[in-house]
């Protein structure tokens, strides 16, 4: 079996090597990630994970994954943002006020589909408004849904979470490891001789 990960994001690259998984190619989907009218952020971001994972031309012999991650306050949904101004206006909502992170995952094997989410809540601190203008200037913000990434920059804003930290960056592990063993894929090191290895 061959590996694909559906996702051009090198955070997810990064989460799978945490455990021990390498892709053997990298296929982003090309999908419309554009939230339906009144589309709340769990359902849109479960659709948007199937609809990559579907998108994707498979061989008989390789397992997918895909993955959605969208950034929630209250129900509107804080997608990617355009530009500086759309990252700033984000960073100011979120601004002393939980939020949530869901981040959807499915594995595709054949016809067949593993479908896990998880939703993570966090509250970012009250932010002074240098503080965003210096993230800003930063542009981590760029290509990250909500403006801002835990991992980097960022983390010194949130000085509290409940779920899954990695879920927040991109890739639940937890949910992601058990969705890979469900479709017979090795985690931790069971026969994970991989090509490349």
């Amino acid at each position: 079996m061959r590996f694909v990960l559906g996702s051009a994001s090198p955070r997810r690259v990064e989460l799978l090597a945490q455990i021990g998984v390498v892709p053997d190619a990298v296929r982003p989907a090309d999908i419309d990630e554009t939230p339906r009218k009144g589309e709340l952020p769990r359902p849109c971001c479960r659709r948007l994970a199937r609809e990559k994972a579907l998108a994707i031309p498979l061989a008989d012999d390789e397992i997918l994954l895909a993955a959605d991650t969208i950034v929630a306050l209250g129900r509107r949904i804080l997608g990617k943002p355009r530009n500086r101004d759309e990252a700033g206006e984000f960073l100011r909502r979120m601004s002393g006020r939980r939020h949530r992170v869901v981040t959807a995952v499915v594995v595709r094997r054949g016809d067949r589909l593993w479908e896990r989410e998880s939703v993570t809540i966090l509250k970012m601190k009250r932010l002074e408004p240098a503080e965003i203008e210096a993230y800003l200037d930063s542009d981590e913000w760029q290509g990250k849904a909500g403006g801002y990434g835990i991992q980097g920059l960022a983390g010194q804003f949130i000085p509290w979470i409940e779920g899954s930290y990695t879920g927040v960056v991109g890739l639940p592990l937890a949910e992601t490891a058990g969705l890979l063993r469900a479709a017979g894929w090795p985690v931790l090191g069971v026969g994970m001789k991989r090509a490349g290895a």
